[in-house]
């Protein structure tokens, strides 16, 4: 939930000084820095795809390749971003499946659409997905494409971008290590004149989530306080079991804004949480689309959308 605490815009740069900074880019940075609202996370990749459109009411028998699964979300992810409801009033950002970016939206550039149609901020998942588990954790995969997907996103308006790692137990030297690949790419991301958001997600079901969450905060504590000069990050983590845990990170200078990931929990259950925390706000994926199906006409569809965005906006702003 939004409150005092949240930071001054400071520069009107992404991630660093290394970008001057776009007329645009100073208004989405304020955005992101003091915005009322959410942030919608669209980026299901290719493995956790089939499981959206499931949800969604699309079964695997519906489509025979990859080619029609990524047309098919695409239609979903469309169809939510071009509801009445998704509007920059409550969502204030939306992070994009590298896919989803490089397609339209109503005959335009799905991160122009959002921008110029809807006043919501593009980002873009950029990693490649996770290596096999080790001391607990699963770091990224090597970012062999990173280089020309963040020229990409920089040509196409993208704001900033999103990587994910994930926690599964309290190990301190794999959460370090963890810490340290991200903030290592989160330097090259902001050398490139984009936002990185820093996605260490601690799994719901670790077997003591609160140490986990705990060891956590520690170690990106300390790599904030070795970032140079203006720069900053933004921080997506999992809803935390201790109430205002991150308190100390979402007021750090270096830090533009802390998220919040649901993680598996439900819509309700997730905004109940994110109510108790000052100053955090949502990034939702599963939800978000909580109950909405390909079935429903459109009218249903929004009406349902409508009533997920209000209680992720009132528990993120309250």
């Amino acid at each position: 939930m939004l409150g005092p605490g949240v930071p001054s815009t400071g520069p009107a740069v992404p991630g660093s000084s290394h970008d001057g900074g776009t007329a645009v880019n100073e208004e989405q940075h304020d955005v992101m820095a003091t915005g009322h609202g959410f942030i919608a996370a669209l980026d299901q990749s290719g493995g956790s795809t089939p499981k959206a459109l499931k949800l969604y009411g699309i079964e695997d028998n519906a489509y025979h390749s990859d080619k029609q699964m990524f047309d098919l979300i695409h239609q979903m992810r469309s169809r939510l971003i071009t509801s009445p409801s998704f509007t920059g009033e409550k969502v204030i950002a939306t992070i994009l499946f590298e896919q989803t970016m490089d397609r339209a939206i109503n005959g335009e550039d799905s991160a122009a659409f959002l921008w110029k149609q809807k006043h919501i901020v593009p980002f873009v998942k950029v990693d490649q997905g996770l290596a096999d588990a080790e001391n607990g954790v699963q770091l990224m995969k090597e970012m062999t494409k990173l280089d020309g997907l963040l020229e990409r996103a920089v040509e196409k308006g993208i704001f900033g971008t999103k990587m994910r790692s994930f926690i599964q137990e309290p190990n301190e030297a794999g959460i370090k290590a963890i810490v340290d690949q991200q903030f290592e790419y989160a330097d090259k991301i902001a050398a490139a004149g984009l936002m990185p958001i820093i996605e260490p997600e601690v799994s719901i079901k670790s077997p003591d989530k609160a140490k986990a969450d705990s060891l956590l905060v520690s170690a990106i504590s300390a790599k904030l306080d070795e970032l140079p000069g203006a720069q900053r990050v933004m921080l997506k983590l999992t809803l935390p079991d201790e109430e205002n845990l991150y308190a100390p990170l979402i007021g750090h200078p270096r830090v533009l804004r802390v998220v919040a990931l649901s993680g598996g929990y439900s819509l309700a259950e997730s905004c109940r949480i994110l109510d108790r925390n000052h100053g955090l706000i949502a990034s939702f994926s599963r939800a978000l689309t909580e109950g909405l199906t390909a079935q429903q006409s459109d009218a249903e569809f929004d009406a349902k959308l409508g009533s997920n965005i209000d209680q992720i906006y009132a528990a993120s702003i309250t």
